[in-house]
């Protein structure tokens, strides 16, 4: 993750659910902010967004986290692989990892991640619920 991301992240304060969940992360690894290149600047993208999809360009291999349309789209435009938090809370549901994509979604929610009504009732409809 981008130090400007956590940065952003750790914005809400000490009692936020999702400053609590990124700190316990052991696997996640903070990198400093890559150089916003020209490709990803002129979509004037919220700069923890820019950070990500420079980093994926910098790296091809790598797929991103993106939520936002505008930046999904630079994304896509740019050819990086992208994926969606509903999208990550369903994999891990075939994983076995979660017993439940609804109480997920309801978390998140209540955490203050947008997600529209369709898109939840997608998602509950693969996850069989």
């Amino acid at each position: 993750m981008p130090r400007v991301v956590q940065r952003e992240i750790e914005a809400f304060g000490e009692d936020d659910v999702t400053v609590r969940t990124v700190r316990a992360l052991p696997w996640l690894r903070v990198i400093d902010t890559p150089p916003i290149p020209d490709t990803v600047s002129r979509y004037k993208l919220d700069p923890g967004e820019s950070a990500v999809l420079a980093w994926a360009l910098a790296h091809p291999d790598t797929a991103v986290i993106l939520d936002d349309g505008p930046a999904r789209r630079c994304a896509s435009e740019l050819g990086i692989p992208v994926r969606g938090t509903v999208n990550l809370v369903l994999s891990a549901k075939r994983a076995g990892m979660i017993p439940l994509v609804q109480s997920v979604l309801d978390d998140l929610l209540l955490a203050g991640l947008y997600v529209s009504p369709r898109v939840i009732a997608e998602a509950l409809a693969l996850a069989g619920e």
